[in-house]
Order: C-alpha cells, then structure tokens, then sequence
C-alpha cells in the first residue's frame, strides 16, 4: 500500500497557481467564464494528491462529494430562488415594488433606505441569498430609474442584506460559526454586534454621504415616468401584490424551513399571477423554469424584468459543484492545513492571530471558492490554538463570520459572489467597492484584535468546575 505524505506549501501552492493564473488568462483574455479554468485547477490538484502525495482516486472523489454535500442545500434554495424570481415577476409583485419605490424614494435616502430595508428583511429570512434575489431585485429597477449607477446601488443590497444574514439565528452560516468554535449561537450573534453593528453604522453613513451628491441633482423624472407607464401599462398595480415576500418573511420567522417557505413563495406568486394579472398555468410553469420574459416595448422596462426562473441559476449551481469539489480535494489532502500552518508561525500575539484567522478565511473563500468552507476550515485550523491562548471561542466564531461569510460575496467565482452576480446582473468586482460593510467588518474586527476590545479571555482557574470568563 502506497504511503501517503503530508502536503507542502509546494504542494498547495502549484494547483492555486494554476487555478489564478487560468482564472486571469481566461477571463481577462478571452472573456470567459470561470468554469473550465477551474477544471484545469482540479485536474492539477487531483494529480498532485495522486503521484505525489499518494492518495487513491476514491478517496480523492470522496472528499469532494462529501464538500458537495455541505452545498446541498444552497443549491437547492438557489434553484428554487430562480422560480420565485421568475414567478414573482410574472404576478407583478417585483413589478409592483419597483413602481411604489420610483413613487416614494428620492436619491438622497435611496442608498440608506435600500441598505436598512435588506438588513431588515435578511435578518427575518436569514438569507443574503433570498433578499438579494427578490427585494434586492426591485431595489436596483428603482435605482435605475433614479439614475444611481448600478454598481453603487448593488453595493448597498450587499451590505445590507450581509448584515441581516450575519446576525439572524436563522442564518446558516451563523449556525455554522459557532458550531465550528464551540460557542453558543446566541453569545455568536451577541458577540457580534461589537464589529457588525459598527460597521454597519459606517456604511449607512458612507451612503447618506454618497446620497447628497443625488440629491443634489434634477431627476430625470421623464426616465421614470417612462418605466412606471411602461410597468402600468403592462401589469395591474395593487398593494396587495407585495404580500407574497412579507408571507414568505412571516413563515421564515415562524421557523417554517428556509426550502418550503420559498416552495411557499412561489406557490403563492403563482396563484397571485391568475388572480391579478390572468395568467394560466402554462404561463406560470413556464416563468418558474425559463424564467419571465416580456417585450413592453420600453427598453428599460425589459432589462428590468426578463429574468428568473430555474434554468437562470443553472450557470451558479454548475460554478458551485466545480468550486465544491476543487475546495475538497484541497481540503481532504491537506493542502488547505499546509498553508494554514504556515500561517499559525507568524501569528505570535492575539492581533496576529485574529488577522491570520481572517486572511485565511478570505484565501478559502478566494481559493475554495466557497463561505461555508472558509468557515469550517480556518475553524477547524485554530479552534485548538485559540484555547490554548485562553481566548473565548466566541472570538474565532466572531472573526469567522467578520471575514468568511461578508468576503464572500465580493469574489465572482466564489458561490455567494456568483449568486450576487446572477440576481442582481452587476459583478462583484464592480460593487465590492461600494459594499461597505463587507469591506470595513474585517478591518475593524482586525483593530480590535491588536487593542484588546471585546476580545474576551477564559481563565484557566476554574472556579466552581466551571471556565471564568473575561473581557480585555
């Protein structure tokens, strides 16, 4: 029987070299998407774990699906995000948001208003993924119609939509978090309020910043007046028709699954559909697969809403199962914990390690391409090194979240980035300069780290059988 040998940073590093090397040239040069160089990053790594590190191929493809199957259920709600889309257009509710937005916001509170009113509505959920995919899509049809760029506006649904997932316990990766540092989930959420609600606090500030420079401005009032006639024209306006989120809200709430609540979602746009806008069944089955197409005649009015539908996200699932199963070969060979190790030498103090801590989550997410595994593999790596420095573990799950799950979605080929880019049709590159939150929670979760601030310490002195707790 062949032995198997530990990985190296040689080891590690000649598969991400690949992978980013094949990423720049395919996407850069030829434009393409970032699948296949990410088969060619699998091909290598498979290859290194093989001849050079002695696993068997089975035990390679095992690991893989065993990370596939931790994406499971994002896929799945993924899948069926892209029938809500699709049906939710066709019953007029998205439409119907998008026309009561262009009636009631102005430019100067758009930005702050849109980044509360995701926050809001991720925190019910506990889905980035579901507010970006419904509210977060009528918010950017209100923000072209107010003249915001794109890319600023789509800043403001990340931030605010990654911070209500952040914080609700209904949240996976908040669950995820401390089940990786063996804390509780409420001392997780409460502890998290030190960086999250700060920073949160900074980027509504930034918008209303950003805000007075349109509020400044003359709106281009016959731009909306062309897309709320061409929305009227096309579809029957009711208040009622904004029922279908704030139900699909109530039962998230209820603790209804995350699953058959959006089965819910759909179910209910569709009858919604009939109802208000005479749609038969063929009609719906057809927006839930293909997703919802109309030609209003009004250019803008049709790139707002010929979108959705199952086949949509298909492109996202297929990146997700490549960038899964290319994380798992690195995670089940040990290459991700070469570079980790690596890393652990030059974290000598408790700032050192809180920002090796999150400079490893955001390579995994840059790297494995996925945010659970950037939870669970830095969490895995210094779980044992941050009992041994008699630091809490609500501190690792802290930093976890501050880097693993708001980094995420600024990379395109990361699954959370990809989502971001197929609900809201702007590329993370583009907005992560505007995602203010993503950005500024790690900084300041790494400013604490070097002075002391909520950083809490266990005393080792056990009193009463029990671990003392306390906060620098």
């Amino acid at each position: 029987m062949k032995t198997k040998k530990e990985a190296t940073l040689v080891h590690a590093f000649i598969p991400i070299i690949v992978l980013v090397a094949s990423l720049f040239i395919a996407i850069t040069k030829f434009e393409a998407d970032p699948h296949i160089p990410i088969i060619v990053a699998i091909v290598v790594a498979a290859g290194i774990a093989i001849f050079s590190l002695g696993y068997k191929w089975n035990e390679i493809e095992k690991g893989s699906i065993e990370t596939i199957q931790m994406a499971m259920q994002a896929i799945l709600i993924l899948m069926i995000i892209g029938t809500v889309i699709g049906v939710w257009i066709l019953s007029g509710t998205v439409p119907t948001m998008i026309y009561y937005g262009l009636k009631i916001l102005s430019p100067g509170i758009f930005l702050v208003a849109t980044a509360i009113i995701c926050a809001i509505v991720s925190l019910a959920t506990g889905s980035s993924w579901t507010t970006a995919g419904t509210v977060g899509i009528a918010l950017m049809g209100v923000g072209q119609g107010l003249g915001i760029p794109m890319e600023i506006v789509a800043g403001a649904i990340v931030s605010g939509a990654y911070f209500g997932d952040k914080m609700s316990p209904l949240s996976d990766t908040t669950n995820l978090a401390p089940a990786m540092a063996g804390a509780t989930l409420f001392e997780h959420i409460q502890h998290m309020l030190y960086t999250t609600l700060p920073s949160f606090i900074i980027a509504l500030i930034l918008y209303g910043i950003i805000g007075i420079k349109y509020a400044g401005q003359v709106l281009d009032t016959a731009n909306i007046d062309i897309i709320l006639n061409g929305i009227s024209s096309n579809f029957n306006i009711s208040p009622l028709l904004l029922l279908p989120p704030v139900i699909v809200i109530i039962l998230v709430v209820l603790k209804i699954p995350a699953l058959p609540g959006l089965i819910a979602g759909t179910t209910i746009g569709g009858i919604f559909a009939a109802i208000f806008q005479g749609s038969n069944i063929g009609d719906i089955i057809n927006a839930a697969h293909y997703g919802f197409e109309i030609e209003s005649g009004v250019e803008m009015v049709d790139e707002l809403l010929n979108r959705g539908g199952l086949d949509s996200m298909m492109w996202t699932v297929s990146l997700i199962l490549l960038a899964m199963t290319f994380g798992g070969i690195m995670e089940k060979t040990g290459m991700l914990q070469a570079i980790g190790n690596t890393i652990l030498k030059f974290a000598n103090n408790t700032g050192s390690l809180i920002t090796a801590t999150i400079l490893t989550s955001i390579a995994v997410n840059f790297l494995a391409a996925d945010q659970y595994l950037s939870i669970v593999i830095p969490g895995r790596m210094y779980k044992d090194v941050y009992d041994e420095r008699g630091i809490h573990p609500k501190v690792l799950s802290r930093t976890l979240e501050d880097a693993g799950t708001l980094t995420s979605a600024l990379i395109p080929w990361n699954t959370c980035g990809a989502f971001m880019h197929s609900a809201l049709l702007v590329s993370p590159f583009a907005f992560a300069p505007f995602a203010f939150l993503n950005i500024i929670n790690p900084i300041i979760a790494i400013i604490y780290g070097y002075t002391g601030f909520s950083i809490t310490k266990i005393d080792n002195n056990k009193k009463n059988g029990s671990k003392q707790i306390k906060p620098i």
